[in-house]
């Protein structure tokens, strides 16, 4: 077998550096998701993952572990190791310096600083290198990642949860203010998860005024419990500056290019962060431009991008192709015909546009509560 031949025994050891990658699955935003496995003689030396921004990345971790020892391994990597200069400095110059004899690893980075780059400076050093195996299993641990280098946005989960018959919320006049819990206890922790693996949760101005949710991950996963962005999209800046979810500071706001300045707010205690930022897009018929929006989010190196909304929101989203996979949480309960609609989806002919259709990814029971996953049938991403 060629040096460059990837046997049985290298994708077991791939296999094993993946779900030390998944240990990072909440903390490494905006890097990639990585794990590292040092082998030599047949015997694993040392193990490493990328375990937050930051701070070491998979083989830097792994070497050090591995100490002098490390001379003439193979290190086996579910991304390419990097070649640039971040937070931290390139991985391919320490397994070069260290002494590496062969490298192993699922995928190219996407990013293109490296695109290839890592590879031809392990082999212009003498490391044998081989890549692609197990490549989709890296690609779907950071399907935002890579959207975000090789579509030039994040992936994107719009999450919604309804009753049987397609409701999200009963009518009002039920006495109860048209506000209910849809979904049970368990779905919604499971939705913590979903959120904790997030850059960036979204909502619109009318979730806001009409719920106040505080939209954060409340898991205890780990010393290092990561709050993506919070961002809103509100058009005419009617929330209020003290809702819960700029509580804590540092969420973003998106309003209305042409939108009113809003009225004064209290300054912050000195030293407390302010409660939001002001990002100004344009506007369309039925809201701001998202397109304008996700391209800022983008720029802020978002990768997975959570929505949660209303109706109107999500019809939006997926009226714009914006949409990469849904969750949709269905609870064993009827609403009722007068009841908040799933989407508002509406005139699709008129508008020219095709209905969204959708091919069922995953099914599972969460619960009382079925949780499904789907994914367009045009542009189903990469990794799944």
């Amino acid at each position: 077998m060629g040096a460059n031949a990837i046997s049985a025994q290298d994708r077991a050891y791939l296999a094993r550096a993946l779900e030390l990658a998944a240990r990072g699955m909440y903390t490494t935003d905006p890097n990639p998701r990585v794990g590292c496995v040092l082998v030599r003689g047949g015997a694993v030396l040392a193990e490493g993952w990328h375990e937050r921004a930051g701070e070491a990345h998979a083989e830097v971790a792994a070497l050090r572990a591995a100490g002098a020892a490390a001379a003439g391994a193979t290190a086996y990597v579910t991304l390419e190791p990097c070649s640039h200069a971040g937070r931290t400095p390139p991985c391919a110059d320490a397994l070069i310096a260290a002494g590496i004899r062969r490298v192993v690893c699922c995928s190219a980075d996407p990013n293109p600083k490296v695109a290839g780059d890592g590879i031809r400076r392990l082999e212009a050093a003498g490391i044998s290198v081989a890549a692609g195996a197990l490549a989709g299993e890296a690609r779907a641990l950071n399907p935002g990642f890579f959207s975000r280098f090789e579509r030039g946005r994040p992936l994107i989960r719009l999450k919604l949860a309804m009753s049987i018959d397609a409701r999200t919320a009963p009518a009002p006049s039920e006495g109860n203010g048209g506000r209910m819990w849809i979904s049970g206890e368990q779905s919604r922790a499971d939705v913590q998860i979903w959120r904790a693996r997030s850059s960036a949760i979204l909502t619109g101005a009318g979730t806001v005024r009409a719920d106040d949710p505080r939209l954060d991950v409340r898991l205890n996963y780990g010393p290092w419990v990561r709050q993506p962005l919070r961002v809103v999209l509100d058009p005419s800046q009617s929330c209020s500056p003290h809702a819960k979810i700029f509580a804590g500071g540092g969420a973003l706001v998106f309003v209305a290019a042409g939108a009113a300045r809003p009225p004064a707010v209290q300054a912050p205690a000195p030293g407390a962060a302010p409660p939001f930022s002001v990002v100004r897009v344009p506007a369309t018929v039925r809201g701001l431009d998202l397109a304008a929006v996700v391209e800022r989010l983008t720029l802020r190196e978002v990768n997975e991008l959570w929505v949660e909304c209303g109706p109107r929101l999500a019809a939006a989203f997926l009226e714009a192709n914006l949409v990469d996979e849904l969750i949709l949480y269905v609870a064993p309960i009827l609403l009722g015909a007068d009841a908040a609609p799933l989407t508002a989806l509406s005139g699709l002919a008129a508008k020219g546009l095709v209905p969204p259709s959708f091919e069922f990814a995953d099914v599972q029971r969460v619960g009382e509560d079925l949780r499904l996953l789907l994914t367009p049938r045009s542009a189903q991403p990469k990794g799944h």
